[in-house]
């Protein structure tokens, strides 16, 4: 298992760039985004949520072209999603930190998270928070836990 490193974000952006990292692991091995990561992160203006929120679809096409990218464009149309999201609950808590500790305990964050933004299911959640130096559980008890809950 690939461990990320944990980050302390400082701001918007960083919260956008990992969790679109989480996003584009979906289904692709890490190593790969991993060795595009340096493109991804140029041809994404450095994760701006400002820039990524208001991306149209000629945009998302040209980057769906772009060689530096992992050319999946239902990704890269629900990370310009996310990115909207972000700048609202940004808005509404005062702080993208602050929406995130608003919900009491993991399990809460977890779930709204999945609901509030694209490709973003219960692993590529985990990862996100521990990431950013959220608290989560220790990852073995998370797993046994999560799979008892899915049976």
């Amino acid at each position: 298992m690939h461990v990320p490193e944990q980050v302390t974000p400082s701001k918007l952006a960083d919260y956008l760039e990992i969790m679109s990292k989480s996003v584009f692991q979906s289904g692709i091995s890490w190593r790969v985004v991993e060795s595009k990561w340096p493109g991804v992160r140029e041809a994404m203006w450095e994760f701006d949520p400002q820039t990524i929120a208001t991306l149209g679809e000629p945009e998302l096409d040209e980057l769906a072209q772009d060689s530096r990218m992992i050319r999946h464009r239902r990704k890269l149309s629900a990370i310009s999603v996310n990115a909207q999201r972000m700048l609202e609950l940004e808005d509404e808590y005062g702080s993208f930190q602050g929406y995130l500790r608003s919900h009491g305990s993991f399990e809460a964050t977890l779930q709204s998270i999945r609901k509030e933004f694209k490709y973003m299911g219960d692993s590529g959640t985990y990862h996100f928070l521990w990431t950013v130096s959220e608290e989560v559980p220790p990852y073995e008890e998370w797993c046994a836990t999560h799979e008892r809950k899915r049976r």
